[in-house]
């Protein structure tokens, strides 16, 4: 049997790079934009994304359309592109009418992918089961590094609550972010990279980094390499809370990284309660307040998510309490004091 994936000729194109002179279009800074000029190297970085053939793709940020040549050639049933910057209007078009000439369709969104509705790109009808395979749909894309990090959050608590493209079944990503990001992104319990994104990313789906790209393939060059990582939506996630206070307590437990985690937690409850209610919750969790924050893995984090939630319910006043904000406005109240006090001698 042959399984390989068929390639689709495309009419005749300029090169990107010819384009690019063509149409006087320069990667704007304000915007994070490095191009993907090597078509060998976007067509490897395409096939790591599955078999997309008959599938519908997003792809995230194309820019002059490097890699959305590589995403036609495979021959998706649909491809949908989401471009902030207009300017690549022309090279965009270029290539949907090229598709469309070999009974392709695309469809091209300008507008920013942090505000758009993604629930309303795709079809009822490719849809499946959550336990099922993952469905017809994926998600691509060479991000901009200013924006990478918000939004796989951003993407990471849809997957939680099964909203967007994962309304539709365990959406498949491959996505660009910066080699460290990457790195952070898989780092697993005891790696000196490991973070709040490993927990978050590894709580609701199974990331895995396929190779790095060296920033020398990018116009400009930026300053680091590049990792390709996918991510696979785990068909039972690894913590059952919800995402804004598995999110929260996470943040809390690694805004203190050398030192022990119980110090990140006591962060969580206001100063009269910190030191009781920050060992109560590692009595709980059956957890030893001097483990590094490196050293939890998602499930013991769990655990103590479990213990907070069940001090809020006999301590309900702990519950709003923002421990950036008490720091704030003790900074305040100890700067007018300063000014009062040179007031008065004055």
């Amino acid at each position: 049997m042959n399984n390989k994936i068929p390639k689709l000729r495309l009419p005749p194109l300029p090169t990107i790079k010819y384009l690019l002179k063509m149409y006087k279009l320069r990667a704007q800074k304000a915007l994070s934009q490095n191009f993907l000029l090597n078509e060998q190297l976007a067509d490897k970085m395409i096939k790591r994304a599955g078999n997309l053939t008959d599938c519908h793709v997003l792809e995230v940020g194309p820019g002059p359309g490097g890699l959305t040549r590589s995403i036609l050639k495979q021959h998706p049933k649909k491809l949908t592109v989401v471009e902030k910057d207009n300017r690549f209007e022309p090279t965009l078009v270029m290539l949907a009418d090229a598709f469309t000439t070999v009974n392709g369709e695309m469809e091209i969104i300008f507008d920013d992918i942090m505000k758009v509705n993604m629930s309303n790109i795709f079809l009822a009808s490719e849809a499946k089961p959550w336990l099922d395979n993952t469905p017809k749909i994926r998600i691509i894309g060479n991000l901009p590094f200013s924006v990478s990090t918000p939004l796989i959050i951003k993407w990471l608590h849809a997957i939680s609550e099964k909203r967007g493209p994962w309304e539709f079944g365990r959406t498949r990503m491959t996505l660009t972010f910066q080699k460290e990001i990457g790195e952070r992104l898989i780092a697993e319990p005891m790696d000196p990279q490991r973070c709040r994104l490993s927990v978050m990313a590894q709580a609701w789906t199974h990331p895995v980094i396929h190779f790095i790209i060296p920033g020398t393939a990018f116009i400009p060059k930026p300053k680091v390499d590049v990792a390709l990582v996918s991510f696979v939506p785990l068909a039972t996630p690894r913590t059952q809370h919800e995402f804004k206070i598995f999110e929260k307590v996470t943040r809390h437990i690694f805004s203190f990284r050398q030192k022990y985690s119980i110090r990140g937690v006591e962060t969580l409850f206001p100063l009269e309660d910190r030191v009781e209610l920050g060992q109560m919750m590692y009595k709980l969790s059956d957890l030893k307040p001097t483990t590094r924050p490196m050293q939890l893995s998602v499930e013991d984090i769990d655990k103590l998510v479990s213990a907070y939630k069940y001090l809020i319910e006999k301590h309900p006043h702990i519950e709003t309490y923002e421990y950036r904000t008490s720091r704030r406005i003790l900074s305040l109240s100890r700067t007018k004091h300063v000014e009062l006090v040179e007031c008065t001698e004055l």
